[in-house]
C-alpha cells in the first residue's frame, strides 16, 4: 500500500502528515484515511510528533484560542490534565503552548509563541483541516461565534458606562429646551392673531 506523506509550510511552522488511503472506503491512492505519524517544527523549539489523537486536541485548542485572541479575549484553553494546554503569557505578551506526554516519566514541555508563531500554526493546522486528500474524521467542535458576554468582559467598566451615562445627559438636555421653549402656534391661531387689530385707546368720558 502506497505511503503519502504531504507538509504544510508557513515561516516559523512546518507541519508534515503521513498515512495510508483506506481502499476499502473508495478513497483514492493519494488520501490520507489511517494517520501513522506526524511531525511539527516550531521555529526554535523542539521537533514535537505524536499520535493522531494528540494533534487533534493540538487543533481542538489552538484554533479556538487564536480565534478568540483576534476578538480580543485572552484566555486559557485545554485542561490541566489534557495533552495539549494554551494559555497567554504571564507577562501579558506571547502565549504559552504547553504539551503532555502520555507517559508519566515525560515532563510536560512549554514552548513560548509570539503573534507571528500562533498565526503560522493556526495556518498550518487550517490547511491540514481544510485539506480534501486527508480524509480523517476530525472531531474539533465547529466554530461559534462569541458569546456576548465573553466581548463585553474585557471592556473596563468605566468604558462601558460612557455611552449610557452621555445618552442620559443627552436625552435630559433636549427635554430641559423643549420644557423652556414656548409651543408654535397652530394655523387656526396664527390666522386669527393677524386679523384681529390693534387695541384702541380709551378716551376718559368727560361730564359736560
Amino acid at each position: 500500500m502506497q505511503k503519502n506523506i504531504y507538509s504544510y509550510e508557513q515561516t516559523a511552522a512546518l507541519l508534515l502528515i503521513e498515512g495510508y488511503p483506506d481502499l476499502s472506503a473508495s478513497h483514492g491512492n493519494d488520501a490520507i484515511s489511517i494517520l501513522s505519524a506526524w511531525r511539527l517544527q516550531i521555529i526554535g523549539a523542539p521537533e514535537l510528533e505524536g499520535t493522531c489523537e494528540h494533534l487533534e486536541a493540538l487543533m481542538t485548542v489552538v484554533m479556538p484560542y487564536a480565534r478568540h485572541c483576534l476578538s480580543g479575549v485572552r484566555r486559557r484553553f485545554g485542561a490541566t490534565d489534557s495533552f495539549v494546554s494554551i494559555s497567554p503569557n504571564g507577562s501579558g505578551a506571547g502565549h504559552q503552548l504547553e504539551l503532555r506526554s502520555s507517559r508519566d516519566e515525560v515532563e510536560p514541555l512549554q514552548i513560548n509563541l509570539d503573534d507571528a508563531d500562533l498565526a503560522d500554526l493556526v495556518q498550518c493546522l487550517d490547511l491540514l483541516r481544510l485539506d480534501e486528500r486527508v480524509k480523517l474524521a476530525w472531531t474539533i467542535p465547529a466554530d461559534h461565534p462569541l458569546k456576548r458576554r465573553e466581548i463585553m468582559d474585557r471592556i473596563p467598566l468605566q468604558h462601558r458606562l460612557v455611552a449610557p451615562v452621555f445618552g442620559s445627559l443627552a436625552l435630559g438636555a433636549t427635554v430641559a429646551i423643549a420644557m423652556i421653549q414656548p409651543l408654535p402656534l397652530t394655523h387656526e391661531e396664527a390666522t386669527l392673531q393677524l386679523s384681529t387689530p390693534a387695541a384702541e385707546t380709551i378716551q376718559p368720558t368727560v361730564k359736560q
